[in-house]
This record gives C-alpha cells, sequence and structure tokens, in this order.
C-alpha cells in the first residue's frame, strides 16, 4: 500500500472515531504498528491530526462557542443524561461536602439525593431551587447571575467558592478533548469549574458521548485533573488519561 493510501485511511478513521490507537489503525490498514506511529508523526507534522500516547485524535475540528440556553439543552439526550446523574448522585455520602455547577446533567442529580445528610453548595439557581425542595442543606454562591444558563459567576462566586473545602464537585462540560481537555464556551463559567476542580479532594465531569471530540473556547482542566461519568466513550485512548466511568 503507498503511503498516501496509508494516510487517507488513518484520516477517514480519525475523523470517523474522533479518536483512534494504534492498534485499530494497524488493523485498518494492515500496516506495522512501527510505520503507523511514523505516519501518525508525519500527519501531525502536517497539521492533519493531533498524535497522542498510543493513538491519535482529530484536531478537533467541531468548535462550539456559543452556549445553548438551559431550556434548549434540558431537551437534548435526556435518557443518557438520567444514567449519569444516578451514579454520580450515588457517589455522594452523608459526610461529603459537596458543589454542583449550574450544567442540565448535574442538575438531573438532585432527582436522587433524597434522605441525603451531606452538605452541598451550588452556582446554579435551579439546582439551588431544587436542592431545598428535596429538603437538602445547601449554600449558594454569591455573584452575578447569567441569564442563559442560570449560572452564578463573576468575582464575588470565585471568592465566595474559595473559602469552601470540598470533598467532591460534579460539573457540567460542553466538550472533551485529549489535547483542550474539558471545555465550555464562557470564561467566566470556566472559571468557576476550575475553581470547583481546585478546592474539591475529587472531581466529577458528567457528559453524555456526544462531548466527545467537542472543543469550545475555554478550558476548565486538562482530563487528568477530574473523573468522567459517561453514557459512552468513542474510543479507549480516553482511558489514558483519566479514570472513565460508563453506565
Amino acid at each position: 500500500m503507498f503511503i498516501e493510501e496509508r494516510f487517507n485511511i488513518i484520516l477517514a478513521e480519525v475523523e470517523k472515531r474522533k479518536a483512534v490507537s494504534v492498534t485499530q489503525l494497524c488493523q485498518a490498514t494492515g500496516a506495522s504498528e512501527a510505520t503507523i506511529r511514523r505516519d501518525l508523526t508525519a500527519l501531525a507534522a502536517q497539521g492533519r491530526l493531533s498524535k497522542v500516547h498510543g493513538g491519535a485524535v482529530a484536531l478537533d475540528g467541531e468548535f462550539e462557542n456559543e452556549e445553548k440556553d438551559v431550556s434548549v439543552k434540558e431537551q437534548l439526550y435526556i435518557a443518557e443524561k438520567v444514567r449519569i446523574a444516578q451514579y454520580a448522585a450515588a457517589q455522594i455520602h452523608d459526610e461529603d461536602f459537596v458543589f454542583i455547577d449550574a450544567g442540565t446533567t448535574t442538575i438531573r442529580m438532585v432527582d436522587y439525593l433524597s434522605g441525603s445528610r451531606a452538605t452541598f453548595i451550588t452556582n446554579g439557581i435551579e439546582c439551588a431551587r431544587r436542592l431545598v425542595e428535596k429538603g437538602l442543606k445547601s449554600y449558594v454562591v454569591g455573584g452575578l447571575l447569567k441569564p442563559g444558563t442560570q449560572a452564578i459567576v463573576g468575582a464575588a462566586a470565585m471568592e465566595s467558592l474559595s473559602r469552601y473545602n470540598l470533598t467532591k464537585a460534579f460539573l457540567g462540560t460542553n466538550g472533551v478533548s485529549v489535547r483542550q481537555g474539558f471545555t465550555t464556551p464562557d470564561a467566566e463559567e470556566a472559571a468557576i469549574k476550575t475553581k470547583a476542580v481546585q478546592q474539591a479532594y475529587m472531581s466529577y465531569m458528567l457528559a453524555d458521548s456526544s462531548k466527545f471530540g467537542k472543543v469550545t473556547a475555554v478550558t476548565i482542566c486538562p482530563l487528568d485533573q477530574a473523573c468522567l461519568i459517561t453514557d459512552h466513550i468513542p474510543d479507549s485512548v480516553y482511558r489514558q488519561h483519566t479514570v472513565i466511568k460508563e453506565v
């Protein structure tokens, strides 16, 4: 097989899967691991893909710079979000001090927290309302209210959150990428999420499978700084970068 033919097969696999291992590319092309690794190095140098340990990922061509309103996101991937939220809620114990952010998947966690004796803090207005309705001990960070996502953000929110030593943080993300990590479109929301990761002993990102291979404007943190709860991962290459639970 000519080198350009191999290149075309490799690029087609990367485009289809978004993340692909050397082993998978060997199977697709019939080439040796050494050859595939050289091909990936050459394609990365040409700017046609991103080479990572054990394989390659797409150049995250699906870039998003706008945040959908909560009312829109709530109607997407409902069944997947329910499974993810249910598993995430089961990770909370009575002695925990937990941050839950304003994401549409994280909010669903509250449905499965009845009777919990944990203490909660959130920057989400809807999340706070649901926590109170459940009779759960809850705090809300102060700051600027962002209309589209109903999230509290800004310098005051950052200062408020920095006072808390969290056992666990549960966060939503708009994109999951090997190269750029967990991302979100809004810089102020990203700052709150990053602060929560810094303040928490353990952090969990809740993301349905549609988020893989997507990149938005601001990185929250690298993949290895948070466990990932999802319904399905497109390729095992992601497991090389963080702990992942498929539900």
